[in-house]
Order: structure tokens, then sequence, then C-alpha cells
């Protein structure tokens, strides 16, 4: 791939705020799991409570990317991702000035998913800008926001320590608000935005079944990784006796690995293939969950971590190579759609761990679930699905077509035909 022709495809200003944008929100949203070690003691958690705690974020982003993305359908990716980033001080001021109680904890974490909605407007921004043979690339640059996670797990233990963990949340409008600024300034939407359609149109995507199997396929990816980003800190505190900062930098160490390396999964999905890297993905991820359930010392258990956070990372990109292709007109809608799938497996994964950890005594058996039912569940539901897929949107070696997409977007696919 030329990179100088990539650069000629598209918007640089608005691709470089899109990531921005998404990675000062991704920050914000799971700020509750990088500071779940110093709120824990102050309301005396169970194990349980701390599950949900990290996870109710998540399950706010999932409710809120469904709001959005019909918003960057209707109105544009720039004007919602403006109201996102408006919205999203008022969580924060309830953070660092109102929240003394588990319960208000749980209040705010639900309002901090419009931070984390911000999925819904930040890809599509950057999407729109490009053609189909780069899409994996942009997609993985601007969805590369999430390594904001990375910025919380580190800063967030270290801050909380120095200052209190309230002021954190206060401390966190300074790069909100900062980016609100370059984001008007820099960030346009694409000409090929398409005219807005009437609301109940959006309904006949629910009826295709391919949304559907990317909903699956990005709760196991998206919700892997940001379900083990928000609950890290708690792990390696909890499994393996670390001060909190510590159990921070490990956090942050595993979560890097997931959004750093998110462009490169794109980029390999757009050069080989975005089926034949994602099975591959879901694949390794299972063999690396599999050596987690077994929790291994802190060394093993590191790496272990850090691998599946990678295929985890590498997957959101080889999903949202597919889904522009298979939608290009209702990105925004099935973004948020595909996004919020995402977010509620984020939600139920670090409630699972919660729990199997107060049921059992140990983390080994949530691992051991999610290693059979998101990684060899996902490759199974993939192999299936993609039958349906070659020569409609993607060709027989699993590349995009080059040409644009023939059948209309809100068609239903024929179901999987036997190979």
């Amino acid at each position: 791939m030329n990179l100088r022709d990539f650069r000629r495809a598209g918007h640089t200003p608005t691709l470089l705020t899109a990531f921005l944008y998404f990675d000062v929100s991704f920050m914000i949203w799971l700020l509750p799991g990088a500071l779940a070690n110093s709120i824990v003691p102050d309301f005396g958690l169970s194990d349980s409570q701390k599950g949900l705690m990290v996870a109710v974020p998540l399950l706010g982003g999932a409710i809120l990317r469904l709001a959005l993305g019909l918003l960057t359908d209707r109105i544009g990716a720039r004007r919602t991702a403006i109201i996102g980033m408006s919205l999203t001080t008022l969580p924060l001021l309830l953070g660092c000035f109102w929240a003394t109680s588990f319960s208000q904890m749980i209040l705010v974490g639900l309002l901090l998913g419009i931070a984390g909605a911000s999925f819904a407007a930040a890809l599509p921004l950057a999407s729109r800008w490009y053609p189909a043979k780069y899409q994996g690339l942009a997609m993985g640059i601007a969805g590369a926001g999430n390594s904001g996670t990375a910025l919380a797990t580190f800063f967030g233990p270290r801050l909380a320590q120095a200052l209190g963990w309230h002021t954190v949340f206060g401390l966190a409008l300074i790069p909100l608000l900062t980016t609100f600024v370059l984001f008007v300034i820099f960030a346009k939407d694409s000409p090929n935005q398409p005219a807005p359609r009437p609301l109940r149109a959006y309904a006949d995507v629910l009826k295709i079944r391919d949304t559907w199997w990317f909903c699956l396929l990005y709760a196991i990816t998206f919700g892997g990784f940001a379900g083990l980003a928000s609950f890290l800190n708690v792990f390696f505190l909890t499994q393996y006796g670390l001060s909190r900062v510590q159990a921070g930098s490990f956090a942050t160490l595993c979560v890097m690995a997931g959004s750093c390396i998110r462009p490169i999964g794109g980029y390999l999905a757009d050069r080989f293939g975005g089926v034949r890297m994602l099975t591959m993905l879901y694949l390794a991820a299972s063999a690396a969950l599999f050596g987690l359930a077994a929790v291994p010392p802190l060394a093993a258990g590191t790496v272990f971590m850090f691998v599946a956070m990678a295929m985890l990372g590498m997957g959101n990109g080889a999903v949202f190579q597919l889904v522009p292709l298979r939608f290009p007109k209702e990105i925004g809608v099935t973004t948020g759609l595909v996004g919020a799938a995402g977010g509620f497996g984020g939600f139920f994964l670090p409630t699972l761990l919660g729990l199997m950890k107060q049921a059992t005594g140990s983390f080994g058996p949530g691992f051991a679930a999610f290693a059979v039912v998101g990684g060899l569940g996902g490759a199974a539901a993939l192999t299936y699905a993609s039958r349906g897929w070659h020569g409609i949107f993607i060709e027989k070696n699993g590349r995009a077509q080059s040409s644009e997409i023939k059948p209309s977007p809100i068609s239903i696919l024929p179901e999987p035909q036997p190979a």
C-alpha cells in the first residue's frame, strides 16, 4: 500500500481529529475501571460489585451508541461529535463534585457512556473520506483512539494516589475541552455523506442477517478488549497483590497491545482479507485466554493477557474493515448498532469475571468461558456467516472487491450455502 496515495485519498486533518476525539473519549469512558482500586476501599465493594461498577460505563456506551449512530446519519458525524463532547462534561463534573456512594458511581458510570458512544461518530467521520481499498487502514487509525484506555490506566492510579480519585474526574475536563477546540477547527464532514433518510428506514438494517453477524463478531472482539481493559486494574491487584500504581502499569502494558496494534489489524485485513485475518485472531485469542484460565504466575499471566488484548484489538480493526464494505450508505447507524453490541459484550465480560470470582474464588473459570464462547465460538460463527459473503462484497480470497458494491445495502443476503 502506498501511504502517499492513502493521504491523498482522504482528509488527514479529519482523520487525526477523529482519532483524537475517540482517544480522549475512551480515556474518559473507562475512568471507573482505571480508578477502581482507589474507589473500592471507599465503598467496601464485593467482587461482584467491583465487576458491576467497572462494567456499567460499557452498558451506558452500548445504549447511547444507538442514539449517536442515528444522529450521525441524520445531522452528520461532525455535529454529532460536538454534541457528544459537550454532554460528556456532565458525568465528569458529577464524578468530581458529587459521587460519594456506590449507587452514585453507578449513575456516573452510565452517563460516561456518552463518551463511549463517540465510536458511532468518530469512525463514520473518518470512513466516509476514504475509498473501499483504504477502509481497513483508515478505520484502524481512527479506531486506535482506544489507546485512550492506556492513558486512563497509566495516569489514573497515579493521579488518584496523589490528588484523590474525585479530582481525576475534574482533571479529565482539560484534555476534553482541548480536543473540543481542535475538533471544531479542523474536522470536516465528507462530501460523500448520504442524504438523511426517514427514521423508519433505519429499521431495515435490523432485517439484514449480516447486521446481526457483525454485532456478534464485534461483541467478542471489542467487548473482550473493552471489558478486559476496564477490569485489568482489579485483576492485577486482586490476583497478584500488586500496589494500585503497579496494577495500573501492568494494565497499561496490556491495553497498549490491543490499542496500538489495532491499525495493523485493519491493514492486514485490507491486504489478506478481513475474514481470513479475523478467523486467525479469534483462534489466537482463545489460546491466550485458555492460558489465563490456568491462573499462571505474574510473568506468564502478563504475557497471556498481552497476547489476548493484542489479538482482540487487531480483531476490532478487522471487523471494521468489513462493515463499511457491506453497509456503505448506512455506515453511521450500522456503526452505532455494531458498536452497541460491542459495548454490551464489554458489559457482560467484567460482570461475569466478578461473579465467577466471587462464586469460585478464582478468575480461571471466567477466562475459560470466554475462551470457549468468545474465541472458538467467534471463529465458528465467522466461518459459517462468511460463506454467504463471497462474490457479494468480498472476493473468493477474502479481500474486498475493487468494484463498488452492487446489491442494495438494505437487501437481505441469502442464507450461507454449504461449501
